[in-house]
């Protein structure tokens, strides 16, 4: 059964949110798209991945944004608020793309993609 409420969150040109978001039409799921340019960072939701994924995993260091920071901006990042306000600062930090599966009784999130992880996590 598809879930109603899946969600993806990212930047509509990176690539890895383009991959993602075919994987899931080609799956036939629905899902929502919230776009971080146009919509900003959802602040509740930040602080509820935060909170479950850990800062660490949402920081996208690889990123051109992160490596155009210079090094005292980048040294600043050492814990969740210090995360937390880069993050609403510059969405591109973010790793993408986010995915709340929309399971209400055990929510799950996923952050990246990766269509061979996502297929053997599938729900039933």
């Amino acid at each position: 059964m598809n879930p109603p409420n899946l969600s993806v969150y990212g930047i509509p040109n990176c690539d890895t949110v383009k991959k993602a978001r075919t994987w899931l039409t080609e799956q036939g799921r629905a899902f929502t798209f919230h776009d971080f340019k146009k919509q900003g960072v959802p602040t509740p939701e930040l602080d509820h991945w935060l909170d479950t994924l850990g800062w660490e995993k949402l920081l996208n260091r690889q990123g051109t944004t992160w490596r155009k920071l210079d090094a005292a901006t980048q040294a600043t990042v050492r814990d969740t608020a210090s995360a937390r306000a880069l993050l609403l600062s510059q969405p591109s930090l973010i790793k993408r793309p986010v995915v709340d599966w929309g399971e209400a009784a055990t929510p799950r999130y996923s952050v990246g993609f990766k269509a061979d992880d996502w297929a053997a996590a599938r729900s039933p």
